[in-house]
């Protein structure tokens, strides 16, 4: 039985999307009919990351290069540079003619002791994970709010950490719940101009972000236990969500923060 495409002829930018959560996302989506445009760092291994997902993409798809190159474009830049939204945005819109759905995904997280964390991560954890996700939302509602008929759908990439602390995690923590609180003034902001705002909080989900920490077999085997479906979540669980979210599925969800978690969250024992 063929997979319901969810998202036939939509357009969605996304950042931080060749790595992890985000090039699950950006498959799940190429798998529900949307075309996509992918921001990534400006260096010659995302670069090679982006490559690889458009040969990903191909074997997902069961169809040619050339398809998958009209439907999957990259953009390349720092999401802490303000103009990188804003490139972003207009490439799919040069491309496509209108954008559906923005997806704030990028974010660095380097594990460190809480008073080991220098100015110098502090500032560029920040710069990432909630400036970077501020210029991408306003550029994308700039968009939306402007275009005919206005609407669409935007989602931020928070995280479990957002509810919670962590001893290795001081500098991250606080940008997660940046990130919530921003896609809730957002969506009281821009819901006049029908725009829906939602938070993903993923729980343990095994990226290259966490992949040494998950390395300590007792580390690893502790979450698992912790988490009632038994297991650590892999990227594409974020997919389904995302794809709710940026389809008409969703269309009276505002405002929202779901847990992707497996569980965690809840499990207090």
């Amino acid at each position: 039985m063929a997979t319901p495409q969810l998202l036939t002829g939509k357009t969605m930018a996304i950042t931080g999307g060749v790595t992890g959560i985000g090039r699950a996302i950006v498959l799940g989506y190429l798998s529900h009919g949307a075309n996509v445009a992918v921001n990534h760092f400006d260096d010659p291994k995302s670069c090679s990351q982006y490559q690889s997902l458009v040969e990903e993409a191909v074997e997902t798809l069961k169809t040619s290069k050339e398809q998958v190159e009209q439907r999957l474009i990259d953009v390349p830049g720092d999401v802490g540079n303000p103009e990188t939204g804003k490139k972003l945005v207009k490439a799919v819109v040069d491309k496509w003619g209108r954008l559906d759905v923005v997806i704030s995904n990028a974010g660095i997280c380097e594990f460190k002791e809480f008073l080991e964390i220098t100015p110098d991560l502090w500032s560029s954890t920040l710069t990432t994970n909630l400036s970077g996700a501020f210029h991408t939302i306003q550029a994308g509602a700039q968009q939306l709010s402007s275009q005919t008929p206005p609407g669409g759908s935007i989602i931020g990439i928070s995280s479990i950490s957002a509810l919670v602390g962590g001893a290795s995690q001081g500098h991250y923590t606080p940008t997660k719940a940046g990130v919530l609180s921003l896609i809730q003034s957002s969506a009281c902001a821009l819901g006049k101009y029908n725009i829906r705002c939602n938070a993903l909080l993923p729980g343990t989900i095994k990226t290259q972000l966490n992949e040494k920490d998950l390395e300590d077999e007792e580390k690893r085997k502790y979450m698992e236990g912790r988490v009632p479906l038994g297991r650590t979540g892999v990227p594409a669980d974020m997919a389904g969500p995302a794809v709710f979210l940026g389809s008409e599925l969703s269309a009276y969800v505002n405002g929202a923060q779901l847990l992707v978690d497996g569980g965690l969250f809840v499990n207090l024992q």
